[in-house]
């Protein structure tokens, strides 16, 4: 039994004025249209201040149970507390003890900690009701406690039982994400393996020599996204203006953002329907994409450092999506029964795979040329070095 999500991003419909809409803008923590208060509600529970107190004032951590237990004194205090369920409330204080079990074990990794930030309205996207609280009925309708009932759209049938239901904002889109619990469903048996190299000149290079093409989508956007973003620089902060100016780019990026999710889902299932066993390269994108170092001199100046093309590089690196395409391939593989491996990428580009010796390449060389024959172009060959150790850990395991 896999817990997966089976109806995520389901496109909620409302009405306008005082509707289902506003009502679910209260756990958010938004001012609804004529309401002349602000409420500040699930997402601004004062849960980091309470920690982050207790800890400089008396040296003590509290956990989750501690504020959970508060919840019933808290609401006999604030009665805009009671529009919420219990759940979501408790919901919120789980995510907010996660992200501090998140801080204190990068500390201990050495890792950048990042210490847990407040979020405002304008930033608390989402609430859940973890186990209850919420139905969907026969007519296409989401009954969610404190709220009402609320008519969605179904892009697919809802499959399973459902564990936990999350209202979701996107800009101005809502969304009620549903997660179930399905029998995976095991595909057929296939001995059939494959190396892929990523790349950028092509997205993907497979060892039978096809390629995915790299769709570029950031890039085709970023004279619009730049546009936009120049509107947004000459607004004046708080105005109306500024905030429709904000919508323009956040739409902007949110296309993009599911252009590119669209690609990698597809071609994702696409390589495991057809393949058992499929080879990468272990990768890491956020390293790949840092900035240069700094070259001072003797003399305190800056030498260069390449710091302009490495930025352009960074910016196809993210764009392209390599991390993201590998997380699909792993998930879809553990649902269908197939294998994802994971290789040591080091000179899989300048060892030929045809007799195993190392040709030296720049990487404005595309083309690979041995003396032992094999001519093939560089990816290709890549390719194929990374299924030839993809098999050789097989074989070893």
């Amino acid at each position: 039994m896999l817990e997966s999500r089976m109806l995520g991003n389901q496109h909620v419909r409302f009405g306008w004025g005082q509707s289902e809409k506003e009502q679910l803008m209260i756990p958010l923590g938004i001012q609804p249209s004529g309401s002349k208060n602000y409420r500040n509600l699930a997402g601004c529970l004062p849960n980091l201040q309470e920690r982050r107190d207790a800890y400089r004032l008396v040296g003590k951590s509290i956990t989750y149970y501690d504020q959970a237990n508060q919840l019933p004194e808290i609401k006999e205090i604030r009665e805009e507390y009671r529009e919420i369920h219990s759940q979501v409330l408790q919901d919120v204080l789980r995510k907010a003890d996660k992200a501090f079990k998140s801080f204190f074990t990068r500390c201990q990794r050495g890792a950048t900690p990042g210490y847990p930030r407040y979020k405002g309205r304008g930033q608390y996207e989402s609430f859940t009701y973890p186990q209850v609280g919420f139905s969907l009925t026969h007519d296409n309708q989401v009954c969610l406690s404190k709220i009402g009932s609320i008519k969605v759209k179904l892009h697919r049938p809802l499959e399973g039982k459902v564990k936990t239901c999350t209202i979701k904002r996107e800009g101005e889109h809502w969304y009620v994400v549903l997660t179930a619990l399905v029998e995976a469903e095991k595909l057929p048996t296939s001995d059939e393996a494959v190396g892929i190299d990523l790349g950028l000149l092509h997205f993907a290079t497979l060892s039978d020599g096809s390629t995915l093409e790299n769709p570029r989508y950031y890039r085709q956007a970023e004279k619009r996204l730049q546009k936009h973003q120049q509107s947004l620089s000459r607004k004046k902060r708080g105005s109306h203006r500024r905030r429709k100016a904000v919508k323009k780019v956040a739409q902007t990026h949110r296309k993009v953002r599911n252009q590119r999710q669209d690609f990698l889902h597809k071609e994702s299932r696409k390589l495991v329907n057809t393949y058992g066993t499929i080879v990468f390269e272990e990768l890491a994108p956020s390293h790949m994409s840092r900035r240069p170092k700094p070259k001072p001199d003797e003399t305190g100046k800056y030498l260069p450092n390449g710091a302009a093309a490495k930025a352009g590089l960074n910016k196809s690196i993210v764009d392209a999506g390599w991390g993201q395409f590998q997380q699909y391939c792993v998930s879809k593989a553990a649902n269908a029964g197939r294998q994802v491996l994971f290789v040591n990428p080091k000179s899989t580009s300048q060892v030929c795979s045809g007799c195993g010796t190392v040709k030296k390449k720049t990487l404005e060389e595309r083309w690979h040329s041995c003396e032992c024959g094999t001519e093939l172009d560089r990816d290709h060959n890549a390719a194929l070095n990374i299924l030839r150790l993809g098999r050789s850990r097989q074989a070893s395991a």
